[in-house]
């Protein structure tokens, strides 16, 4: 087994719906780690309930500073392992972290979902108004709405949020 080489955000594979179980053990070792969450409808043959649901399922990031939080974090029981693309780490960067936290405290958003092939390439967009300020985005045309796609590349997944078009200035920035 490879150990941890640089520091950062690994992305860790865990069993399905063992998310936050996993995410209060990596706590309780001290070990910082980040679970985004999204609120969802799920229907019952009963009834219809609000449900918090990771935005993606069975992974979870893990800032490992040591080869010793590294360690910690592989034993914990339902932890598969880290995600590699080849022999390479996927190592989220705190810009995507951050992005990806900006993201989920606007509440000005219809809906998010995740989308895991590459979007179709569109207009670049740096949102310079309210409280996304400052984020980088690719903007799409689905269905008539306007889309904007926050790209996770460390996890090759891509966020895509609907946002009211008078919120996005184009400003033509590389992503």
């Amino acid at each position: 087994m490879n150990s941890v080489k640089k520091t950062g955000w690994y992305i860790l594979y865990v069993r399905s719906r063992h998310e936050k179980k996993i995410e209060h053990q990596l706590g309780e070792k001290k070990i910082e780690s980040f679970l985004p969450t999204i609120k969802t409808t799920r229907q019952w043959s009963d009834r219809k309930k609000l449900v918090e649901v990771p935005l993606f399922p069975s992974y979870i990031f893990v800032k490992i500073n040591s080869p010793f939080n590294y360690h910690w974090a592989l034993s914990i029981k339902g932890v598969c392992g880290v995600v590699r693309f080849g022999k390479e780490f996927a190592i989220a960067s705190d810009t995507e972290i951050d992005n990806i936290k900006l993201l989920l405290s606007n509440k000005s958003f219809e809906k998010i979902e995740i989308e895991n092939q590459e979007p179709i390439t569109g207009i670049n967009y740096k949102i310079q108004d309210g409280p996304l300020n400052g984020l980088k985005c690719e903007l799409l045309k689905i269905n008539n709405k306007n889309k904007i796609v926050v790209k996770v590349a460390s996890l090759k997944q891509n966020i895509i949020a609907t946002l009211p078009k008078e919120n996005l200035l184009e400003v033509h920035l590389p992503i």
